[in-house]
């Protein structure tokens, strides 16, 4: 399990829903890479609604459903293993919004098996 404490980074990525990468879910692939990658936490959100670049508003209201609702992804490591990660981002996000914060990590841990 990687230990995270003090100083860390908030990588957050906001696409829309309805984005693939190789007829998955852009949020899976990101989420698995990150995985991969050792990262040590992340967590996808799906907004109600929203609008970005596009200008289009999407919302789950029931007279205009959407197919293409906001989805947030919030990776949190290190500074260091997250701006490592980013060359995987910029291949595999074509369009949205990627952030990153400092953040200061409190408490980060595991269920006991």
């Amino acid at each position: 399990m990687t230990r995270l404490s003090g100083q860390a980074v908030r990588l957050t990525v906001y696409i829309g829903e309805s984005d693939t990468y190789h007829h998955k879910p852009l949020y899976t692939e990101i989420v698995h890479r990150a995985h991969a990658a050792g990262i040590a936490g992340a967590s996808v959100f799906r907004g109600i609604e929203g609008f970005g670049a596009s200008s289009l508003v999407h919302t789950t209201r029931i007279l205009s459903l959407s197919e293409d609702l906001p989805v947030a992804i919030v990776i949190i490591d290190s500074d260091e293993r997250i701006r490592a990660f980013l060359p995987q981002l910029d291949e595999l996000v074509t369009e949205g919004l990627v952030t990153l914060d400092n953040v200061e990590v409190f408490r980060y841990s595991g269920r006991t098996k």
